[in-house]
């Protein structure tokens, strides 16, 4: 919007970077360009803002297919005004010479005529094929076919219109037509989903058989090897068993041989013992037998009393001395 400077009599007007202005008085052109400034006359000034800015149109409109299938067509238009001083001459831009206003409403009249334009030529597009080919084709074509169509539309070139981009965001089914074309991809991929799942719960099992057939071997191994241990362990035993008899019967025989040898030793002893005593007692004999029989009484009787304990006192009573003294008068 014009920035315009109220004075008595006069105005004065101030454009902006992004606008062309036009300022005719009595059809004559007086001031005209991008971001001027003049002083007019508000009673005998035509004033004309036209932008010259990049502008975005948003569009969203309903197609029908070759199969009578309704889509929508989301798509953005970005276009400008090339030839400001042609638009002016085609599509009401005149402003109020007191607020600098427009008097109508030119932009959106541009953008009726880029609508319909654009909607055209995607519909005849989308009418000549059917969902799937649509849908398959994606946004390509039909961005292609608006580009080509505004860019040739003989309307927007005399309204010095130019299309600078043209961008489809999505064309989309209906929901419920959506929804059953998703299913066939949904069950393919969830049948993927299975088959991995199964294929991954069969390599499970595959991996839990070999996993239990080689603990099955390890105990097999391991009995085997315990098998052969206990055999060992016997062969060991009775080795050992062996060895110890072996061993005792040894020092059995070294033991009798040595009780046996002590045994003559000790025979041999006092066998040597009982002929030195035997000489000794038969030479005391015969020196006994040479003695007077009183001397051999006296000996024996001090051979006893070296033999009898010692006596500390010494009791007669009546009864030992009589009979004493009668075996001594029946001697005599």
């Amino acid at each position: 919007m014009a920035d315009i400077a109220r004075y008595p009599f006069v105005r004065h007007l101030r454009g902006s970077a992004t606008a062309h202005v036009q300022h005719v008085t009595a059809g004559r052109l007086r001031h005209g360009g991008t971001g001027a400034s003049f002083w007019f006359r508000p009673l005998s000034a035509v004033l004309s803002e036209i932008p010259v800015d990049d502008r975005e149109l948003p569009l969203l409109f309903h197609a029908r297919t070759a199969d009578f299938q309704d889509v929508t067509v989301q798509m953005t238009l970005t276009f400008r005004f090339a030839d400001p001083v042609l638009a002016a001459g085609r599509v009401d831009f005149s402003v109020d010479p007191d607020t600098g206003t427009w008097r109508g409403t030119p932009l959106e009249q541009v953008a009726g005529l880029l609508t319909e334009s654009a909607q055209q030529h995607a519909i005849d597009l989308l009418a000549g094929g059917v969902l799937t080919t649509v849908l398959t084709a994606g946004v390509g074509p039909v961005r292609a076919a608006v580009a080509a169509g505004l860019a040739a539309d003989a309307r927007l070139v005399e309204t010095g219109i130019a299309v600078v981009d043209v961008r489809v965001v999505a064309i989309r089914p209906e929901p419920e037509m959506e929804r059953a074309l998703r299913t066939p991809t949904r069950e393919q991929v969830q049948a993927a989903a299975d088959a991995a799942t199964y294929a991954r719960r069969a390599t499970a099992v595959e991996r839990e058989r070999a996993i239990s057939e080689n603990e099955l071997a390890n105990q097999v191994e391991l009995a085997r090897r315990e098998e052969e241990l206990v055999g060992q362990r016997g062969v060991n035993a009775r080795r050992e068993a062996e060895n110890a008899a072996e061993a005792a019967e040894v020092a059995a025989g070294s033991k009798a041989r040595r009780d046996r040898t002590a045994m003559e030793v000790e025979a041999d002893r006092k066998r040597v013992l009982g002929e030195a005593t035997g000489a000794a007692n038969r030479a005391e004999l015969a020196a006994w037998a040479e003695l007077p029989i009183e001397t051999v009484h006296a000996l024996a009787l001090r051979q006893l009393a070296n033999n009898l304990p010692q006596i500390q006192n010494l009791t007669i009573t009546p009864e030992l001395l009589t009979g004493l003294l009668a075996k001594l008068g029946a001697q005599r």
